[in-house]
């Protein structure tokens, strides 16, 4: 780290259970972050923040008007732009120092077998089962932590899935790949504005720990927000032996 970075993240060196060894483990971190919708807003800025200095951003989409109700790395003026254009002008600007990588497209198994060798952790932001089954399979296969949050409505949850650790459940072990239940979007049910600030930024946090190996994160619980209730809860969740995804890794 140069001068510019020790004063930079120097309230983070201050910390005892970071110091320079963990910021230096920040800086030298490569975060994929599926969606840059208002999981992805959330917590790309804050990684950005905290100095990680390659982002890679996946979302085949463009903003929306009915975006920036919550989508706070997008503005006004970048409706009509790709998601993911609109998110890179924003972290730089927050941090020109980091690199960010605007992938304008849907996270296929091509793009994340390619991705993945290289990458410290995943944050699943996105917003539908199929693709958190792709991206928990992927992130099985190649043994790269997975941060996964969602909300809908005033109901949020995030959980890590840690393939390097041999007890971790997978995404799987909690909703198999053949469960059969109605998808619901924002779009149709809404969703709480500040829900998606909370549950993304607890995904950023969660990402750290893992990139700097502190403190305990959620591998093994799933947690639940409640917006209207201002109340968390926790569901101790197991590895399943007999998942077709993560119990025959290699």
């Amino acid at each position: 780290m140069n001068d510019q970075d020790l004063l930079r993240y120097s309230r983070h060196i201050l910390l005892d259970e970071i110091g320079i060894e963990g910021q230096e483990k920040i800086l030298a971190a490569h975060v994929v972050i599926i969606g840059a919708g208002g999981l992805g807003s959330a917590a790309a800025p804050y990684l950005v923040a905290a100095g990680v200095q390659t982002i890679t951003l996946i979302d085949h989409d463009t903003v929306d008007l009915t975006n920036l109700q919550r989508q706070i790395m997008h503005q006004h003026a970048s409706i009509g732009k790709p998601k993911v254009t609109s998110g890179k002008e924003t972290l730089e600007k927050l941090n020109p120092a980091i690199k960010v990588n605007a992938l304008q497209e849907k996270a296929s198994a091509s793009l994340l077998n390619e991705l993945l060798p290289t990458t410290t952790v995943v944050l699943d932001c996105s917003d539908n089962f199929t693709t958190r089954q792709l991206v928990n399979e992927l992130c099985v296969q190649h043994r790269v932590p997975l941060v996964s949050g969602s909300a809908i409505r005033f109901d949020g949850q995030v959980s890590v899935f840690d393939q390097r650790k041999d007890d971790s459940p997978c995404y799987a072990c909690i909703f198999p790949k053949d469960q059969s239940f109605d998808e619901v979007k924002c779009s149709t049910m809404g969703v709480f504005s500040p829900l998606v600030g909370i549950i993304g930024t607890i995904q950023a946090a969660q990402a750290l720990q893992i990139i700097m190996d502190i403190g305990q994160t959620l591998k093994g619980r799933l947690l639940l927000w409640d917006a209207q209730s201002t109340e968390i809860n926790q569901i101790q969740i197991n590895k399943q032996h007999n998942c077709p995804v993560c119990s025959i890794k290699n």
